[in-house]
């Protein structure tokens, strides 16, 4: 009788091992795979903003190089139509200063505006970074602690991979 008692304690301390490995992976998948997913789109996002922010720069220094106040520019209408539009007066220009709002703005101001808020976004996108890399740190812990619940070996540094 006790050689089939002590079968069914280890059938049992499988089968919890196995539940336990599919709820690891139930939480890999679920929740911080998703959650370092958006971390980088949110990270891509500010970078994206930030590239906007330095072509306008690069367009208002061009234009306080060539001292001209007439601008040609192709304007936007949505879903990619596009407009040529000439501007007579492009001395004040509006700019996104966030939350929809646009301030409008002479060069000098933008320029200032632009340093500044370029200072901030590279801040946000570095600490999104650090987000993403604890994210990928927790992955990889959790992984760590998938091989040795289930009994697995070390593999070579070589097999191993990049989680994103």
């Amino acid at each position: 009788m006790a050689p089939t008692a002590t079968a069914n304690v280890n059938m049992t301390t499988n089968g919890d091992v196995e539940q336990k490995v599919l709820q690891y992976e139930k939480f890999i998948d679920e929740v911080l795979k998703k959650d370092l997913q958006a971390v980088m789109e949110q990270r891509d996002s500010v970078y994206d903003q930030t590239a906007q922010y330095l072509q306008l720069k690069n367009t208002i220094r061009s234009l306080q190089e060539t001292g001209s106040q007439r601008l040609k520019t192709d304007v936007d209408l949505g879903c990619n139509f596009y407009v040529q539009a000439e501007v007579e007066d492009s001395s004040k220009i509006f700019v996104l200063v966030g939350f929809g709002f646009f301030v409008e703005m002479d060069h000098a101001e933008a320029l200032r505006f632009i340093d500044k808020k370029t200072s901030q976004l590279t801040a946000f996108t570095d600490q999104l970074t650090k987000d993403a890399a604890k994210i990928k740190a927790n992955i990889r812990m959790v992984l760590e602690g998938l091989r040795e619940l289930q009994g697995i070996t070390d593999l070579p540094e070589h097999s191993r991979r990049e989680v994103f």
